[in-house]
């Protein structure tokens, strides 16, 4: 998804664009994603301002090429709290939001039970996020990459990157597996495998996978109307933890089918099925919304998240390596920050400066932590 948003705004800037992929389109990470669009998960900081540029960024290609094209809905995020606690930490977190920014309305127990009719009584209240969005992901990587080639972009599919070439001290291009391409710039959209990518070119980042399930319900009437999640997922996705950790997410799709997430744990590239995870999902999604408890799933299906330590996506050439511009590491927000994080790496390339400052994501951080 990062990497056809980039192919996008590049071929738009009128730069020739040459996307490589080793799979098929969406075939890997983004295709296991919810499609999530989401400034209400997080924490003032660059990230939130990276979401927020973000999310004007899918509002105009939702006008520009209609919201039919990838499913893209305007649907609001809603964040539940079950104990007077977590409703205190939420009301703390919205208003530093709302200072940054952020369209985040306080909502009290009834005016939850207003906007999800559904949702589980025992709640102590919540916020509403008009801004959230959703949006298909394998169809708007398709529909991007469809509009780069109309702004004569080429797209190697089934062709993998095995070396890249320098000449002059500078990136010159990349070896593949279908032979040699020719440039002056390469941007590693390489997501949850960017570390892998990185270190081919001799500049490496720490990008880790992390785990993730999500559950697919049969296909229902409209019975969850926004993206719910509970308070603690913002906690959970800020978290660093190897072990297990799920915060229950609930959606509905176009299609009808209810969506549930979310679970996070650093187990490497292991695709293995775990039924313990996915039936600690459902019960957590049961006791959000009761009715869940009588109704069918019908799969379940896993991706890896792109981990940096710091919760950071690596954005922006390189020093170590000029020519080389890295667009990786967004963990579970990829789809969300995808269409900034294409405008933004389209104006490093093309020369104009970016319209947001790019320093707390610049690739060498992890190396002055060191």
């Amino acid at each position: 998804m990062v990497g056809a948003a980039c192919a996008y705004f590049c071929a738009e800037a009128g730069l020739d664009v040459a996307v490589v992929d080793r799979g098929a389109i969406a075939g890997r990470t983004t295709s296991g994603g919810e499609g999530n669009i989401l400034v209400s998960d997080k924490e003032p900081g660059a990230e939130l301002d990276l979401a927020l540029y973000s999310v004007r960024r899918w509002a105009e290609l939702g006008e520009r090429f209609g919201p039919g094209g990838f499913e893209l809905e305007h649907k609001g995020g809603v964040v539940v709290a079950r104990a007077p606690e977590a409703a205190a930490g939420l009301a703390k977190l919205a208003a530093e939001q709302r200072d940054s920014g952020v369209d985040a309305i306080d909502v009290s127990p009834a005016e939850l039970a207003g906007l999800e009719p559904n949702l589980t009584r025992e709640v102590c209240g919540g916020a509403y996020y008009p801004q959230d969005m959703q949006v298909q992901p394998m169809l708007a990587a398709a529909e991007l990459l469809r509009q780069a080639r109309r702004r004569g972009a080429t797209v190697h599919t089934g062709t993998e990157v095995l070396a890249f070439r320098h000449s002059g001290g500078r990136v010159a291009g990349v070896e593949t597996s279908a032979g040699p391409l020719t440039a002056q710039w390469v941007v590693n959209a390489g997501g949850t495998w960017g570390g892998e990518i990185a270190a081919l070119a001799g500049a490496p980042v720490p990008v880790l996978p992390r785990r993730g399930f999500v559950l697919v319900t049969e296909p229902l009437p409209v019975v969850v109307r926004h993206k719910v999640y509970t308070a603690d997922y913002v906690a959970n996705v800020a978290s660093g933890d190897e072990g297990l950790e799920t915060s229950v997410v609930v959606e509905g799709t176009r299609a009808g089918t209810v969506l549930v997430g979310a679970s996070r744990e650093r187990v490497g590239f292991d695709r293995t099925f775990s039924l313990p995870v996915v039936r600690k999902l459902a019960a957590q999604a049961i006791g959000l919304f009761p009715f869940l408890a009588e109704v069918a799933l019908l799969r379940a299906y896993l991706g890896f998240r792109p981990y940096c330590a710091d919760h950071l996506p690596v954005l922006g050439e390189d020093p170590r390596v000029p020519g080389l511009v890295h667009a990786c590491g967004h963990e579970g927000a990829g789809i969300g920050l995808s269409a900034g994080t294409g405008r933004l790496v389209a104006q490093v390339v093309s020369g104009a400066r970016p319209d947001l400052d790019l320093s707390p994501f610049r690739p060498d951080r992890f190396e002055e932590v060191a």
